[in-house]
């Protein structure tokens, strides 16, 4: 059986090496008995069962999808039970897709590329161009100013008469921070190491310099003994006056300056290297006696007789977008000071007077974008480790009580304000998250997957399943709307006849279904009735949903994850943690969203746009950026089919999941929410499913499908740009 060596999918994403092994720790995730080898359409249907060679870990989760004629099978590869754990809840019924591994993976076994992303700048590697746009733009932000406050330093330490050599230390850097790329901060060893070429790396042993006689074991053709240089005896550092001086005097200023361009450049995330360099030196290079610290211009690795403190080669990185912290992306990190902030500002100033409403209300609906990552990341967390019953529960409880937030706070804020229009931005919201995860995610997901893969395959059973509960969710969504256009009240602005022919027809102007529900022997007797009984069959039929893909029909996905010889996974969040983060998060959240509903009253009233289209797209879509980037990184990787799941969870989730959840909300305390929609809702939804349904079909997928979706999208868009603002705003 062939077996498929470990390649990194950050380095080599396209390379399959395949080797003979007897003995191979693996990790196999089976299909079944097939399973294609290279997904390609230009190729015969030919499979092989496909194990990961796992040794210490190494492994990559990359699922891929083939098609053979009317079946279709799924693999996932792993590295460990936990991660293809979490691939597999994806699959089966919809968790929150998050890139992000939930478990560690050794350094030593990741690629090139991401193993410098990690490096501490210690290091001296053969060098390739230093005159690069990063390097030119590191001089120009970072360069000049750093360099000009060690000049300004240098002549302080100078006049100080005592503290000479730190200043002639800052001259040196003051050169060194110009241009730091292709020199090195070295540290003399304090023996020299008797080294060879062919022993690089050896240990330094110390000859006993009384020794004059020949020992046993010394090699007849080897001199005796090898003198050593001992180095002179000086003053310890911190018992020099010069060294309190220095850090009085000196260290402050430069810690203040590094401190500074340590911040700028880790908030921009691509010069995280020039981060690494400004830390590497306020830690260890400044707090060094000053005759220890050498720079040189080196073209070769050191030998034994120096160490390397400090060696960056470029300032700019663009893969530092991988870059995590404890499974944290760096994306996320440098958002939380935004949440905090926002918080502080948003609840401190509340009468306006240092921040506008407007500034408040764009910092609240951008603070849910890192709010909805952590979120994210503690229920992928919790469900990798536990069954898929408590996946479940926390996946629908968090997941669902996190987005209602926003809509839970509106419909109070509308009903102490006795207006129905956040009523309307509620269901715009909505709606327009239906409409984006049902076409943009999945269009623009198929859009880059196939400008890199030509034509791309998914498993059109299983996105049959999600395509039957999306026409199930928008049916009994949207169905009071359509029972209250059936047998409801049209109203009009106004009728008029004319005046010579008092029998003719009636000119009515700005007709309408009356869909507030004041028609009250209508809305009580028969709407009201239909919309709780729809309150309970949207969530059991997502519940019969997850018991197909879990227990009756689970070989539509055919996941098997076989026992690896390599147990030992260390997970970055604990059950307990993850839900520590949940909590947290969530009520962030709600705070956040609190915020939002606060201070969107002045942009409503002053917007020169449809406060449908406001809905629709900021309200609706700022906190599905994250899962459409998830998409995006499952399209190239040649994994469209996880990234249309992507979308179609979440549109489920919304109609099966949260408006019940309102509706039992308004149950228990009324604040007006009723579940009728505008004409515009209505067809623009049912119009998205059937469209989104057609594309599907033959479980292959293109860019030119995906352009299809984005127009659609574009085109709704366009018509609540310019749509009529709802009556009650």
């Amino acid at each position: 059986m062939k077996t498929m060596s470990h390649v990194d999918k950050e380095s080599l994403p396209f390379v399959q090496v395949y080797r003979r092994t007897s003995q191979c720790d693996r990790l196999c995730v089976d299909i079944g008995s097939h399973v294609a080898e290279t997904p390609s359409p230009d190729v015969s249907h030919q499979y092989t069962p496909k194990c990961l060679s796992a040794h210490k870990g190494e492994a990559t989760a990359c699922p891929e999808v083939w098609q053979d004629g009317s079946s279709l099978k799924t693999t996932i590869r792993a590295e460990n039970e936990v991660e293809a754990n979490k691939l597999a809840n994806n699959y089966r019924f919809g968790f929150r897709k998050w890139k992000s591994h939930v478990t560690e993976r050794p350094i030593e076994d990741r690629s090139d590329i991401v193993r410098e992303l990690y490096s501490e700048l210690n290091f001296v590697r053969p060098q390739g161009s230093l005159i690069t746009c990063g390097n030119i733009a590191y001089l120009i932000l970072f360069g000049w100013w750093i360099s000009l406050a060690y000049l300004l330093v240098c002549v302080l330490m100078f006049l100080t008469i005592i503290g000479v050599p730190y200043g002639k230390l800052c001259w040196q850097l003051s050169c060194y921070f110009l241009w730091p790329f292709g020199k090195s901060i070295l540290k003399p060893r304090s023996l020299v190491r008797r080294c060879c070429v062919k022993f690089p790396h050896c240990e330094a042993i110390p000859e006993e310099s009384d020794s004059k006689e020949v020992k046993e074991s010394t090699p007849l053709l080897m001199p005796p003994s090898v003198p050593i240089e001992v180095p002179p005896q000086r003053t310890r550092y911190w018992c020099r006056v010069s060294t309190y001086v220095w850090l009085l005097l000196g260290y402050p200023l430069l810690g203040l300056i590094h401190s500074l361009a340590c911040f700028l450049s880790w908030i921009l995330v691509f010069t995280i290297p020039v981060a690494k360099m400004n830390a590497r030196t306020l830690a260890i290079i400044l707090l060094m006696p000053p005759e220890d610290v050498h720079i040189h211009r080196l073209k070769k690795a050191q030998g034994c007789e120096s160490q390397v403190l400090l060696c960056c080669y470029h300032a700019f990185n663009w893969y530092y977008y991988k870059y995590t912290m404890d499974g944290i992306n760096v994306f996320a990190v440098n958002l939380l000071p935004l949440v905090i902030t926002t918080l502080v500002v948003g609840y401190v100033d509340t009468e306006n007077q240092f921040v506008s409403s407007e500034a408040k209300f764009t910092a609240a609906v951008s603070s849910i974008i890192p709010l909805s990552y952590y979120i994210g990341m503690g229920i992928a967390s919790i469900s990798a480790q536990s069954n898929f019953a408590v996946g479940a529960v926390v996946n629908a409880t968090f997941g669902s009580i996190t987005e209602m937030t926003f809509y839970i706070t509106a419909l109070l804020r509308g009903h102490q304000a006795g207006t129905k229009c956040y009523e309307e931005i509620v269901k715009a919201a909505l709606t327009g998250t239906l409409l984006g995860c049902i076409l943009f995610i999945p269009g623009i997901s198929m859009i880059i997957g196939g400008f890199k893969h030509r034509e791309q395959r998914f498993n059109s059973r299983s996105a049959g399943v999600s395509s039957a509960l999306l026409f199930i969710s928008i049916g009994g969504v949207f169905a009071p709307t359509l029972f209250s256009k059936a047998y409801g009240s049209l109203v009009c602005a106004g009728c008029t006849s004319s005046p010579a022919n008092t029998s003719g027809p009636f000119t009515c102007k700005d007709c309408h279904y009356d869909m507030s529900g004041s028609n009250e022997p209508l809305y009580l007797r028969h709407i009201e009735p239909l919309v709780y009984t729809i309150s309970v069959l949207l969530p059991s039929a997502y519940l019969i949903g997850l018991i197909f893909t879990l227990k009756t029909h689970s070989h539509i996905y055919d996941i098997q994850v076989s026992d690896g010889h390599d147990h030992h996974q260390v997970v970055h969040w604990s059950r307990l943690r993850a839900l520590s983060v949940l909590i947290m998060a969530t009520l962030l959240m709600a705070a956040c969203a609190d915020l939002t509903t606060e201070h969107i009253k002045p942009i409503l009233d002053h917007s020169a746009i449809s406060q449908y289209f406001i809905g629709v797209t900021v309200l609706a879509m700022v906190p599905e950026i994250p899962e459409i980037f998830n998409g995006i990184q499952f399209a190239l990787q040649n994994n469209i089919s996880l990234s249309l799941e992507v979308g179609n969870c979440i549109a489920v989730q919304v109609c099966m999941i949260q408006i019940p959840l309102l509706i039992l909300f308004n149950t228990f305390y009324d604040v007006g929410f009723v579940l009728l929609f505008s004409d515009l809702h209505l067809w623009a939804s049912i119009f998205s499913v059937i469209v989104v349904n057609y594309i599907f079909m033959d479980g292959k997928s293109d860019y030119f499908q995906g352009t299809a979706l984005v127009v659609v999208y574009l085109i709704l868009l366009a018509l609540y740009f310019f749509a009529p603002s709802p009556p009650a705003c």
